[in-house]
């Protein structure tokens, strides 16, 4: 990835001072009550709940992904919506793994995709000193022990589903002793794997996260929040329910994977005696077809070099979405669609590209670009000239000049020597209508030696411009750019990364993978279209949504990368 905007420092939001966005995040939001809101909406009538407080946590250990926008949208939504508040948290435990880049990568995408966090950004790490302390409250009270087994051993040992665990020979050792132990394992004089910290539960629970689950391992990795000073990590399962009580969560929002570890927090939580309580809620994960979530897979197909980073346009990343040109506002909306149930299932990919579609809509600024220039020269021009027409149909977006010369470009695929049944382009001796301008016929096609079609003679009909020819009907209007003042342009037109609607099946996801997701042209576009910046979108005519790439973008050398294409195929339910 390239820096661009960058959150160096996060910033601090208070609640009060929401961007304008915020606004139109809370006019989005769905009218009905998925169960998660009508829970919400219980606690308060009913007085559990004074103030709600959600928080979205991501692990610091890679990039968001189209999962994790419905996380953010439901739970900053709630948050929103009831005049509550949203914590941003870090649950950054493992430093092996973790990296103040996705730390502020993550901060970005929130605030791209138009939310705004409570107060300060919140680190699992800064608690790390009550973590501690509250460990050690386990051991004094019996709750937990210090086991010097290796990992295969503690592996072995924790039994299956159909069999119960086996007790460590360390988990009746005395509280004294394990103290002792718990401060070597702080003070860097174990190894790591030589020694972790385990709650005293039930090795023969049904629930296999119940079985002496591990609380903290030892990890001699600098943290990138704390540096070197801590030997010891405390586990995600253990920090996360207890982070969530430190900063007072109403309403702890998961998704069903998570179901299972609920007894083990609400285990935690009560052992250590914590005044707060969050209330753990579960619903299903976004589970979208010809699209992979996986985050090991997801960083699987960059370090193998299969796409071009993390924000490759092809990757199902904020980052990734963003700049392929997917808009904030169309993504908001395919999370509302989607909705908050506990039913898992998989959502078609085409009510994503609808979503982003009708966002762009009456967003996108309309242009001509040829992907394919065919050249046509038009005889009987008797002088080059500029059309005035709108940037958009429907919108007051402005006006752009579209210059008419002698010699254009028209797309190849829009000619055809020996034309099939129904085409409605131009062939030899036919006509056509150039957009927003005269009614052209083709004359004479120009051939060279291979005998490919390299010009085309056309004639204007000149009473055209602005009116429908007078004795005959002309059906066809293509599209076209001046050859003289045309700009050239590279243009990536993106496709599914997978050509298999369930790239999970099998062995091996990256055997689906498809080879034709991009295909690089070069072009030629309007000049209207050298003024755009980069992430400006644009529908150019007949050939899909583009935008300009937010990096490779310039002055010097325009570069384009097809959102969508105009089809959709996605009809949205009427209610």
């Amino acid at each position: 990835m390239k820096p661009n905007d960058v959150v160096s420092n996060l910033p601090n939001h208070p609640t009060t001072d929401r961007l304008a966005s915020t606004e139109s995040v809370q006019q989005e939001q769905q009218a009905g009550l998925d169960f998660v809101r009508q829970i919400i909406t219980d606690d308060l009538a009913e007085g559990r709940t004074q103030t709600v407080v959600t928080r979205f946590p991501p692990e610091p250990n890679g990039y968001l992904h189209i999962g994790h926008v419905k996380a953010i949208c439901l739970n900053f939504g709630v948050a929103n919506e009831f005049n509550g508040q949203c914590n941003l948290r870090f649950d950054d435990t493992n430093p092996d793994a973790e990296e103040q880049e996705y730390v502020t990568g993550i901060a970005n995408d929130i605030q791209w995709l138009g939310f705004e966090w409570s107060g300060e950004a919140r680190y699992a790490s800064s608690y790390f000193e009550q973590l501690y302390a509250w460990a050690v409250v386990l051991i004094k009270q019996g709750d937990a022990y210090v086991d010097l087994q290796t990992p295969e051993q503690i592996k072995l040992n924790r039994g299956n589903f159909v069999e119960a665990g086996k007790n460590s020979p360390y988990r009746d050792v005395s509280v004294e002793d394990n103290l002792q132990q718990f401060e070597k394992m702080r003070s860097g004089e174990y190894s790591e794997g030589q020694a972790v910290l385990r709650a005293k539960i039930d090795m023969a629970s049904p629930n296999v996260h119940m079985r002496d689950p591990i609380l903290y391992r030892i990890l001699h990795t600098s943290h990138h929040q704390t540096g070197n000073t801590w030997k010891i990590y405390p586990m995600y399962d253990y920090a996360h329910p207890l982070s969530d009580a430190i900063e007072g969560v109403t309403h702890s929002l998961c998704t069903l994977e998570f179901q299972d570890h609920r007894p083990f927090y609400d285990w935690v939580i009560a052992k250590v005696h914590s005044k707060d309580v969050p209330r753990q809620y579960e619903s299903s994960r976004l589970n979208i077809d010809y699209t992979i979530t996986s985050k090991r897979k997801l960083r699987r197909l960059v370090e193998g070099g299969y796409v071009n980073g993390w924000d490759d346009p092809r990757m199902p990343t904020v980052v990734g979405m963003r700049r392929r040109g997917f808009t904030p506002e169309g993504l908001r909306d395919f999370c509302k669609r989607v909705g908050v149930s506990k039913t898992d299932g998989i959502v078609d990919v085409a009510m994503l590209e609808f979503c982003i579609r009708q966002s762009l809509e009456h967003t996108a600024a309309r242009g001509m670009a040829v992907l394919e220039p065919l050249k046509v020269t038009l005889t009987n021009l008797p002088e080059a000239m500029d059309l005035v027409h709108a940037r958009h149909p429907n919108v007051d977006l402005g006006e752009r000049v579209i210059p008419l010369t002698q010699d254009i470009y028209i797309d190849r695929k829009d000619f055809e020597e020996v034309p099939p049944k129904g085409f409605k382009r131009l062939t030899v001796g036919g006509e056509v209508r150039l957009r927003h301008a005269y009614v052209v016929r083709c004359d004479e096609v120009i051939k060279n030696e291979q005998g490919d079609v390299i010009e085309l003679k056309c004639s204007i009909d000149a009473d055209t411009l602005g009116k429908k020819p007078e004795g005959r009907k002309v059906k066809g209007v293509i599209h076209w750019v001046s050859a003289t003042h045309g700009i050239p342009a590279e243009v990536r037109i993106y496709d599914r990364l997978f050509n298999e609607a369930n790239p999970d099946a099998g062995d091996d996801f990256l055997v689906h993978l498809n080879q034709d997701s991009l295909n690089v042209v070069q072009a030629v576009v309007e000049p209207a279209l050298a003024q755009s910046v980069a992430e400006d979108r644009f529908q150019f005519e007949r050939e899909g949504y583009f935008v300009a790439d937010r990096y490779d973008h310039s002055v010097d050398k325009l570069v384009f990368n097809r959102i969508l294409d105009l089809k959709d195929s996605f009809k949205p339910d009427v209610k």
